[in-house]
């Protein structure tokens, strides 16, 4: 695998040369919106590798094994000896569609070798939840799906997937990869820690929450954050919730605050909430949300069947970055501690992250969380 970083368009071609020497089937492509609403980025990447499988977005901050960087274009050329690929898309025409726009994916890329999905979708007007849960669906819990939503540097207006059908912001885009001689491990950690009282939802639809305790959750939430909530919805990513199971403990999902509606009182999440579930604020500091992120590497590394990676994808959430501030690449340096520096890691920060649950659990949509998968070729 050959990785190029590009710090502005003109520079697209020749990172584009330099990689034809990995023969790619697959091009990873992560990088700062403004590469992605420029139609050069697009032409020149089906100029170089009419062949290959062009996949990715637009982000809230590049990764890589050096650190962090905004406004760069990461180019990550993946060669497989015999892993065989297979990409789908499908426009998203409203939120109110994902369940279905992913089982329609699905069926696409859907194959009894079938192990596993890359999947990225727009950050903004999404059901991200619905989206995976229409995937798994249609390919089962034994296929892991892993990826995420796309970023805009935190603006929250307009995302972009790269895809078969080239770039587009209501593109859902997705590679099926195939057979026995694929490795992968995955894992998904947080570091964010409840506090103050449980609400219950009083009442939702699908990512709209509209009341906590019979309240507007709006007023609720603004409530907790006090001067915070000037900031809204930008401020949100800082204070997300954590889902409850009835007996008020932690599930494991975090769901972050991607809008505001000040008529309706309501909130917009990243993901589905159950109505009757309960809630409960978090925050974070940056030693914990680290360890999350260490935790979530050795999680994947264990369970890699060779014993080492050759590509880790990594996915975090733009509410980490906004937390950890310039201590940022302290999340990427404990990950390159665990994998090893060989590993070649690609990655973004995101809106939403898409990972399995568990090592056996199925794969769900998680907020605020370090999701990394780990590849390699027996």
């Amino acid at each position: 695998m050959i990785q190029e970083v590009v710090n502005s368009i003109s520079g697209l071609s020749t990172a584009l040369g330099k990689l034809k020497a990995a023969d790619p089937e697959m091009l990873l492509v992560f990088g700062d919106v403004s590469y992605f609403s420029d139609a050069t980025l697009h032409d020149a990447v089906r100029a170089t590798f009419p062949a290959s499988i062009a996949i990715g977005c637009s982000t809230a901050g590049e990764i890589t094994a050096h650190g962090v960087d905004n406004g760069t274009l990461t180019l990550t050329a993946v060669h497989f000896d015999d892993v065989p690929l297979r990409q789908a898309s499908i426009q998203l025409p409203n939120m109110s569609a994902s369940f279905e726009v992913g089982e329609s994916l699905a069926k696409e890329l859907n194959a009894p070798d079938l192990k596993a999905i890359l999947l990225f979708g727009p950050g903004t007007q999404i059901n991200g939840s619905a989206l995976v849960r229409g995937v798994a669906g249609v390919v089962g819990e034994k296929v892991v799906i892993c990826g995420g939503l796309a970023g805009d540097g935190g603006a929250f207006k307009q995302t972009f997937t790269l895809g078969r059908d080239g770039v587009g912001d209501r593109s859902v885009v997705a590679v099926g990869m195939y057979g026995d001689r694929l490795s992968i491990g995955h894992g998904s950690f947080g570091g964010w820690e409840p506090f103050g009282p449980a609400r219950r939802v009083t009442r939702s639809e699908g990512n709209i929450l509209y009341e906590l305790d019979g309240e507007p959750a709006l007023a609720v939430y603004k409530r907790y954050l006090g001067e915070h909530a000037k900031g809204l919805p930008a401020s949100g990513l800082l204070f997300p919730f954590a889902m409850l199971t009835d007996d008020h403990q932690a599930n494991g999902l975090i769901r972050t605050i991607l809008g505001v509606d000040e008529a309706t009182g309501s909130l917009t999440l990243a993901g589905e909430v159950q109505q009757d579930g309960y809630l409960k604020l978090m925050h974070a500091s940056t030693d914990k949300l680290v360890d999350g992120a260490e935790n979530a590497a050795e999680a994947a590394a264990s369970m890699l069947e060779t014993g080492a990676a050759s590509l880790a994808v990594l996915v975090s959430c733009v509410g980490r970055k906004l937390v950890m501030g310039q201590r940022v690449d302290e999340e990427v340096e404990a990950v390159v501690d665990v994998l090893g520096k060989h590993t070649v890691l690609s990655g973004f920060y995101s809106y939403g992250e898409i990972s399995p649950f568990a090592p056996e659990g199925a794969c769900r949509l998680h907020n605020q969380t370090m999701t990394i998968s780990c590849l390699s070729e027996d």
